[in-house]
C-alpha cells in the first residue's frame, strides 16, 4: 500500500441513534459487537449533545463547527435536496445549497491534500453534486429513506437501489477505501448510514435479524413510559398504542443498529487486513438522539410539539478510536457537542484553520492523547431547535420555549429521567435566572444576525429554504 504519514480520518455517523442503543453503553438487549471494540480500542464520551435534535441542523454543526442560528439550517430539509421527481414536496423543484460560503472541516482537508469521499446520507441540500472538498460523492437522494429500493445518487444522477441500503453504503464505502488507499494522499471518508433512522417494519429489514428480536427480545432496556410523558406535549408525531406496533418499531430499531454494526466491522476490518488502521482516526458518532418509548414518545425532537430536548433526544455516541495514539478502554464524563468537533479533528490532524466569533467549539484533541483537560472548558453544552434552547451543566438542564414556554428545569443527577419539572418553582429562582442569562448570553454571541432561530417559525415539519436573511421573503418552514 502506499500510503502517507499523515493521519487517515473514517467517520462512522448513524442516523437518530440513542446513545443508550449500544453494549457498551449499557444496553444488553442489542448486539453492536464491532461498535462496542471501537469503544474498547479508545475514548468513549459519555456526555456528547448534538446541537440540535434532529438531523440536518445537527449534521451541519458537525461539518462546519457553527450552530444552526449561525449556520441558517434549522429544521430537518423538506426541500432542495432532490429534483421533483424523487422528492414529492412541492416546493422541491430545484437544489438549493444550503451551505454555501461556509466552510466544513471537509474543505480544510481538501486544501491540505486529503482525498475526500462520502458514502451515504448527505441531506444538507443538493445531494447530487460534489461538495464541500468531496471528490468521491455517492450519496442518498434525500434523508429518511427505505432500506430496500432507495434513491441514491451515482455520477450526479439518482437512480434506485434495490439491495439493502446499509450494505450499499458500506460496499461503496470499500470502493473509496480502494481507490484512496492505492495513492500517496492521506484520505478522509464520511460513512453516514441511515440506519437506525424509521422505516421500522419488517418488510424493511433482513427477515432473520428482525424476527430474531421481534420473537426473543423483552425489550426491557426501552420501557415505555406513557405515564412519564409531560402535561405539556399537546402532539406526538409517532403514535404508539399496542404493544404489537410497539415490539415491531423496536424490532426494526434494533435489527437496523445491528445490520449498521455488522457493516461497520466490514470497514474496519479492510483497513486492518490492509495495514491502514495504525495510521487511521476512526470516528462514530450520530447525528441526534432517539426516544423510542422514553418519556411516553418514538422520535427525536420533533417527536412532540412543542419540541423537546429530553436526554434521549439530544444525547448522542462518539467513539474515538486510533490505536498507538489515543488511550484504549477509556470513558470521559465531560461535556462535548458536535461544535466541538470541527477544531478537535483539525488540531488533532494539525492542520490550521480560521475561525470566527460564531464558531464556539473547542478542541479536545489533547484529552484524546491523554492530556489533562481545562474543566473551565468543558463544564456546559447548549442546544437549539428553533424557539426552543437548551443549556446542560453535570447538574442543571434548563430549556426554554420563546417566547411563551412551558419552560423546563431540571436537576439532571437527582432527576436524570426529568420526571420533576422545577422551573417557576421559587425555591429554584435563582438557579432558573442563572441559566437562563447564560443562554441568551452565550447564544447573542454564537448567533449571526439575520439568521437566529427565536425567529425561525420552526415546528418539526421540515425547512423548505433557505431562512431568515436569506430567504429573501420566501417561506422557509412547512
Amino acid at each position: 500500500m502506499n500510503n502517507t504519514e499523515k493521519t487517515n480520518v473514517i467517520l462512522i455517523l448513524s442516523d437518530d441513534q440513542g446513545y443508550w442503543a449500544m453494549g457498551c453503553s449499557g444496553n444488553k438487549e442489542v448486539q453492536t459487537p464491532n461498535i462496542d471494540g471501537l469503544a474498547k480500542s479508545g475514548v468513549m464520551f459519555e456526555n456528547f449533545f448534538c446541537s440540535c435534535p434532529v438531523c440536518s441542523p445537527a449534521r451541519a454543526t458537525l461539518l462546519t463547527g457553527k450552530m444552526p442560528s449561525a449556520h441558517g439550517i434549522h429544521d430537518w430539509l423538506a426541500a432542495g435536496n432532490a429534483s421533483k421527481k424523487y422528492d414529492h414536496t412541492p416546493e422541491s423543484n430545484h437544489l438549493i445549497r444550503y451551505l454555501d460560503g461556509i466552510p466544513g472541516y471537509t474543505d480544510y482537508l481538501s486544501k491540505n491534500g486529503y482525498l475526500c469521499g462520502i458514502s451515504g446520507k448527505w441531506h444538507l441540500g443538493d445531494s447530487y453534486h460534489p461538495q464541500k472538498g468531496f471528490s468521491f460523492w455517492k450519496t442518498l437522494a434525500k434523508g429518511g429513506t427505505d432500506y430496500y429500493g432507495a434513491v441514491m445518487i451515482k455520477n450526479c444522477k439518482p437512480y434506485v437501489e434495490q439491495r439493502y441500503v446499509t450494505d450499499v453504503i458500506t460496499d461503496n464505502a470499500l470502493e473509496f477505501l480502494e481507490r484512496a488507499s492505492g495513492k500517496n494522499n492521506p484520505f478522509y471518508l464520511s460513512v453516514h448510514y441511515t440506519a437506525p433512522h424509521s422505516p421500522w417494519t419488517r418488510e424493511n429489514h433482513p427477515k432473520q435479524t428482525f424476527d430474531r428480536y421481534f420473537n426473543g427480545c423483552g425489550f426491557e432496556s426501552v420501557p415505555y413510559q406513557v405515564k412519564k410523558r409531560p402535561a405539556w406535549v399537546k402532539k406526538i408525531g409517532i403514535p404508539v398504542n399496542d404493544e404489537i406496533t410497539r415490539r415491531t418499531y423496536l424490532s426494526g430499531y434494533f435489527t437496523a443498529i445491528e445490520e449498521m454494526d455488522r457493516n461497520i466491522g466490514r470497514i474496519l476490518g479492510y483497513i486492518e487486513d490492509n495495514g491502514l488502521r495504525k495510521n487511521t482516526l476512526v470516528i462514530f458518532a450520530s447525528d441526534n438522539g432517539m426516544n423510542m418509548g422514553q418519556h411516553g414518545v418514538f422520535g427525536k425532537g420533533n417527536a412532540t410539539f412543542p419540541l423537546n430536548m429530553f436526554e434521549e433526544s439530544v444525547k448522542v455516541p462518539c467513539i474515538f478510536s486510533h490505536p498507538g495514539v489515543i488511550k484504549e478502554g477509556i470513558k470521559k464524563g465531560m461535556l462535548v457537542s458536535q461544535y466541538d468537533i470541527f477544531p478537535t479533528l483539525l488540531d488533532y490532524l494539525k492542520i490550521p484553520f480560521v475561525s470566527n466569533r460564531y464558531m464556539p467549539g473547542k478542541s479536545f484533541a489533547d484529552v484524546l492523547k491523554g492530556k489533562r483537560f481545562d474543566k473551565n472548558n468543558f463544564v456546559v453544552v447548549f442546544d437549539e431547535y428553533g424557539p426552543v434552547r437548551m443549556i446542560r451543566t453535570k447538574k442543571w438542564k434548563y430549556v426554554q420555549r420563546y417566547p411563551y414556554g412551558p419552560d423546563e428545569l431540571y436537576n439532571i443527577l437527582s432527576d436524570p429521567s426529568e420526571e420533576e419539572n422545577l422551573a417557576g418553582s421559587i425555591h429554584h429562582k435563582t438557579t432558573e435566572e442563572k441559566l437562563r442569562a447564560m443562554l441568551m448570553d452565550w447564544f447573542l454571541r454564537n448567533s449571526e444576525p439575520g439568521l437566529e432561530g427565536v425567529y425561525q417559525p420552526v415546528t418539526g415539519a421540515g425547512q423548505i429554504g433557505l431562512c431568515g436573511k436569506k430567504s429573501k421573503g420566501r417561506l422557509a418552514f412547512k
